[in-house]
């Protein structure tokens, strides 16, 4: 289904294979066989590319439209927390990296 949203989605912007391809630095065949549905466990590095050029969230790729995270609005609280830590310089790498070690974390804390 990511390869079926991917294509929607470069459709709608009339792009073709090689300019989403070109523009998201990831290889043309590897865009086709997303689309074609031969390659369908895509990095997250790869999604954030491709959507980042064709305008949709990562979400949207990975869910779809109707997706609850996507109709949800974010408390002040959530948004000056994101600005905090994006302003801090800490990469989004950096970042998920902490949530991973700080579930890991909460989960090894518990036994």
């Amino acid at each position: 289904m990511i390869g079926h949203r991917i294509k929607k989605y470069r459709e709608q912007k009339r792009m073709s294979v090689s300019e989403l391809a070109t523009e998201a630095d990831v290889a043309k065949s590897y865009i086709s066989s997303l689309e074609r549905n031969l390659q369908s466990n895509p990095s997250i590095q790869v999604i954030e590319k491709v959507s980042q050029v064709l305008g949709v969230s990562v979400d949207t790729i990975l869910h779809g439209e109707s997706s609850n995270l996507q109709d949800e609005s974010l408390d002040t609280e959530w948004l000056e927390l994101v600005n905090e830590v994006r302003n801090s310089g800490i990469s989004k790498e950096e970042f998920r990296h902490f949530i991973e070690f700080s579930k890991w974390k909460v989960n090894n804390d518990k036994g």
